[in-house]
């Protein structure tokens, strides 16, 4: 079936400059691991530079919010600008699902706190583990692996908020802040070949930090489960209101 509706992606940074060049941008990444678990068309803005779209457009599905290597907690101008039109979007009921920054963000406008994560980087291929039912997790086992590249972490969560998922790492993997609005912090659009290509690129501070990263791409392998998470935002909360 196909909608006129639009799912628009909310950049707030690029990947990587090796996976920029090979894969193209967070939203062809994407558009790609959605794949044909949506209908309709997408669109995108630059929440950095460009104005904001209406928190409810009449051709708005759903708004997803990319990765960066920004900082929440730097609070930068232009993340001040984005958490108060966040929370109209919230306000107003639109489907939104955060991914890594986006998640951060989303907790940060609503009310939690995100901070450098006192447990340090997390990267690769991770095995989260959920600690409540959803339909964030339909066909997805208690336990299931996928990919992140973060320094920061949710903190404090936003009253009425529930936490899903964690990790040894994370405490808060997967947040429903709202019966319309999600955040994971994990990349369910990187698949193997991107993630190997991040734990590469960040070979030197790796190792700085101890981290033995033949061992980290070791672990990377086809086959994460994370993106049935979107698929299932899509599915349970998108189509719906399509």
């Amino acid at each position: 079936m196909e909608y006129q509706r639009k799912i628009v992606i909310v950049k707030t940074g690029e990947p990587v400059a090796s996976v920029l060049e090979r894969r193209g941008h967070y939203a062809t990444l994407i558009e790609q691991a959605i794949g044909s678990a949506w209908g309709g068309g997408y669109a995108h803005f630059d929440a950095r530079t460009e104005a904001f779209p209406a928190p409810d457009g009449a051709d708005t599905a759903a708004f997803v919010i990319t990765g960066s290597s920004a900082n929440v907690p730097h609070r930068e101008p232009w993340m001040v600008r984005t958490e108060a039109w966040l929370r109209d979007v919230v306000a107003a009921g639109t489907p939104t699902f955060g991914i890594c920054f986006g998640h951060q963000i989303l907790a940060q406008a609503l009310g939690g706190e995100v901070v450098r994560n006192p447990r340090g980087r997390e990267i690769g291929r991770i095995r989260v583990e959920r600690r409540a039912d959803d339909p964030l997790f339909d066909g997805l086992p208690p336990s299931f692996e996928t990919h992140a590249t973060h320094v920061d972490t949710v903190g404090a969560l936003p009253a009425g908020a529930r936490s899903l998922a964690f990790t040894e790492l994370d405490d808060h993997q997967a947040i429903r802040f709202t019966p319309t609005c999600y955040g994971v912090q994990f990349h369910p659009e990187m698949d193997h070949d991107v993630i190997a290509d991040y734990i590469a690129s960040r070979r030197a501070i790796l190792q700085a930090e101890g981290f033995d990263v033949e061992a980290l791409l070791a672990r990377v392998s086809p086959g994460q489960l994370g993106t049935r998470t979107l698929h299932n935002f899509i599915h349970h909360v998108v189509t719906p209101r399509a």
